[in-house]
């Protein structure tokens, strides 16, 4: 019996066979060749083939992990056609009169290596994608097909790590979990396994490969990260019972839909969810959430090739307003820059995006498109209980300047006779040090907080998210980020506004009573959590002393 130990990425336990992921990957020789022009007909016809197995694969992705993280796959097609790719594919093949298997893989191990060379995390993790796509046209240069043992017994899948495509390409009902010696928690596979459901452990080691067969036997524990390589009968008894109760425990969570968020003592929380996109609402109205604390209005932007228009975000907006049916829906104004890179924005190249030119920054710098997304706020607040909240505020200039656009806005619609709701509540979220420690000034100018936990982590412990080397020094409980918390609570309070959060922490129930003590008003969480959240709420007593 050997122990790995790893990054759970979604907690749950499987235990089972080992099936090692094996890519079709052909050894690419270089091979001279005579006729340049049969060589990149070839590649046409392999791009056309990737493209269709691509449209095959973001299909499937929009089934089972919605439109938000299926867009992973459309950019794959939209590299496929880069014209700086082809280029170097196409003068690789006639200047040096090679094959067209060879000229695409030295094209992709530039391009990575350029990706991976950039300081920015966002084009850093381009690298991965180039090379997964570049795997898959090789595979269609040289006519690899797919395997298949044609055994329907559930494995799990091992492996050094998961591109996207192979990620959402596993058939789900043949997979009990998988291992990946490498990968980070913010990876693109990452996140598609907790939206997939699939109990996960990566980052196990590079020596975890190596150690493992087909048919192996293996625990795989989501909730800690740790997997058990030839586990004993006690072992494997212990982990069937802790299987059972998770069984139990989610049984159990179904029964507490259509309680109250109560505690013993009679305090009471609103529990709302974090989503994504439009595509997210079923989840949320599933796991019986009181409504939407954070929808993030960015994806509209990252979907598009253009500017997403009023009428386009006017349409969105009021789509999830109409299917909360009344419930509260918080949306947050554009927050992009840092790790979220949007080509037609045409942001500058910075040393350190996440201090850089990113969210309400973008907005009061180029007002018309600020204006735009807030007249299809204020239009679709007319079809149900809007709240907006802008985010990364640092000082009192900022939120005024934010308001004063909204007021602009209303005279707008008003002198156009366009309908919109005089209850639409203003917000901004904490998430840098300053609005925390000004939060005494800024709670009188807005209806409420949303406190943005990852970032006010980030910025507080001056560790960046993106980077997988610094979460060992990451402490999401430090005694710093909960001073801030309380310090943004008792603001609010006093100034007579509201105060939610909406980051990670909402969902860490170790942090459950220490929130409600500070008198958090709601906690916002991914939809999975709603009721684990409700669970912890309603088993508390704050009457009671605190220990």
């Amino acid at each position: 019996m050997k122990k790995f130990s790893g990054k759970g990425v979604y907690g749950a336990i499987a235990i089972g066979s080992v099936s090692v992921f094996k890519r079709q990957e052909a050894s690419v020789r270089r091979t001279h060749i005579d006729d340049t022009a049969a060589e990149l007909e070839r590649v046409e016809n392999a791009k056309a083939l990737a493209t269709e197995q691509l449209s095959a694969v973001y299909e499937k992705a929009l089934k089972e992990v919605g439109e938000t993280h299926a867009q992973i796959f459309e950019i794959h097609m939209m590299m496929l056609e880069d014209d700086d790719y082809n280029d170097s594919i196409r003068n690789i093949i006639e200047t040096q009169s090679v094959n067209a298997e060879y000229a695409v893989a030295v094209t992709s191990d530039n391009f990575a290596e350029m990706f991976a060379s950039m300081d920015d995390a966002y084009m850093q993790a381009r690298s991965a994608d180039v090379k997964d796509i570049s795997n898959r046209l090789i595979a269609c240069l040289s006519g690899a097909a797919d395997s298949e043992d044609g055994s329907d017994e559930k494995m799990i899948v091992c492996a050094d790590d998961l591109a996207p495509s192979e990620t959402v390409s596993l058939d789900k009902d043949r997979v009990l979990a998988f291992v990946t010696a490498f990968g980070s928690s913010n990876s693109h596979t990452a996140i598609l396994a907790r939206n997939m459901n699939i109990p996960a452990v990566i980052s196990v080691g590079e020596g975890f490969i190596s150690e493992i067969k087909d048919g192996d036997r293996l625990i795989v524990d989501g909730h800690t990260g740790t997997v058990i390589l030839d586990p004993d009968e006690k072992t494997i008894a212990e982990y069937t019972e802790k299987q059972q109760e998770d069984a139990r425990k989610k049984a159990l969570l179904q029964e507490l839909k259509g309680k109250e968020n109560i505690t013993k003592d009679g305090t009471s929380v609103k529990i709302y969810a974090n989503i994504g996109g439009v595509d997210g609402i079923g989840t949320v109205l599933a796991n019986d959430a009181g409504g939407i604390g954070l929808f993030r209005s960015e994806f509209l932007y990252l979907e598009s090739e253009d500017y997403p228009t009023e009428e386009q975000q006017f349409t969105a907006y009021r789509k999830v307003l109409e299917s909360m049916a009344g419930k509260k829906v918080i949306i947050r104004t554009l927050d992009i820059g840092a790790d979220k890179q949007i080509d037609y924005f045409k942001l500058d190249k910075e040393d350190n995006p996440a201090l850089g030119f990113r969210a309400v920054r973008i907005c009061l710098t180029r007002p018309e498109i600020f204006r735009t997304q807030l007249r299809a706020l204020y239009r679709a607040s007319a079809f149900g209980e809007l709240g907006i909240m802008f985010p990364m505020i640092t000082s009192v200039s900022e939120v005024e300047q934010c308001l004063e656009m909204c007021e602009q806005v209303k005279r707008e619609l008003t002198d156009e006779d366009i309908p919109f709701s005089d209850k639409v509540e203003l917000g901004i979220m904490i998430e840098t040090p300053a609005a925390a420690v000004i939060s005494d000034r800024l709670a009188p100018l807005v209806d409420f907080f949303s406190v943005g936990t990852n970032d006010l982590t980030q910025y507080t412990l001056a560790c960046d998210r993106q980077n997988a080397k610094l979460e060992r020094f990451v402490d999401t409980h430090h005694e710093a980020v909960l001073r801030l918390i309380e310090m943004s609570a008792k603001n609010a309070h006093e100034k007579g506004a509201w105060i939610g959060i909406c980051g990670e922490l909402a969902a860490d129930t170790e942090l459950t009573e220490t929130f409600l003590r500070m008198g958090i008003d709601e906690l916002s969480v991914s939809a999975p959590f709603v009721l684990p959240v409700r669970e912890k709420v309603r088993s508390l007593d704050l009457s009671a002393e605190q220990k």
